[in-house]
């Protein structure tokens, strides 16, 4: 374990960056994966594993169909939470907050970084939307690839980023006999106030 990752930092970001260089080496396959939970207009939640992108002090980033359930859920509620789990470290980060697109310019920037086939996928998926064959999608998929061909792939309007800007972050480490670590950072003011939870 590298030293540090557990004492509890004044600072949850510096926590987490450290934590999460150690589950890149300890995980390399998609240590960058995390649970998000949304909540409908009628109160009931829904979760699946996206893709953290980025993350500073102001928040995690991830992008998505905006017309999907979880994009329709964060634009409708503005809330939502997150959990990075990973089994190699018996480690865990749950955070919890506030949800706002980012800027067009950042979902750009990220969209052109993709590869060619993720980008036509965009345009391609109606996602969450009923498919009434694989057929269909490959139809379209085909049908954009030759729209484009020879060049570049623009964002689709209904495609960007989120970022979920913190109101708590708990961190939790697997202990013998269940005697687990946790330590809750809240946000407060400026500042943080931590404390160490029963296991």
């Amino acid at each position: 374990m590298a030293a540090g990752v557990h004492a509890p930092l004044a600072e949850p970001f510096d926590r987490f960056r450290v934590l999460f260089a150690e589950a890149t080496r300890a995980q390399p396959k998609d240590p960058n994966a995390m649970t998000l939970a949304t909540v409908g207009a009628d109160g009931r939640p829904s979760a699946r594993v996206v893709l953290m992108k980025d993350f500073d002090q102001q928040g995690f980033v991830f992008f998505t169909n905006y017309q999907s359930r979880k994009g329709r859920e964060l634009i409708g509620q503005q809330v939502a939470a997150l959990c990075f789990y990973w089994p190699s470290l018996d480690q865990q980060v749950r955070v919890e907050g506030d949800v706002s697109q980012v800027s067009a310019a950042e979902s750009d920037a990220y969209f052109a970084s993709r590869a060619r086939i993720s980008q036509l996928g965009a345009w391609a998926s109606q996602q969450s939307e009923t498919l009434d064959a694989r057929a269909t999608l490959e139809g379209r998929l085909k049908a954009l690839t030759e729209k484009y061909e020879g060049q570049a792939v623009p964002r689709p309007p209904h495609w960007g980023g989120f970022r979920l800007a913190p109101r708590a972050i708990e961190f939790w480490r697997a202990g013998e006999f269940r005697l687990h670590d946790r330590f809750r950072y809240a946000k407060a003011g400026d500042g943080w106030d931590v404390i160490q939870l029963n296991p």
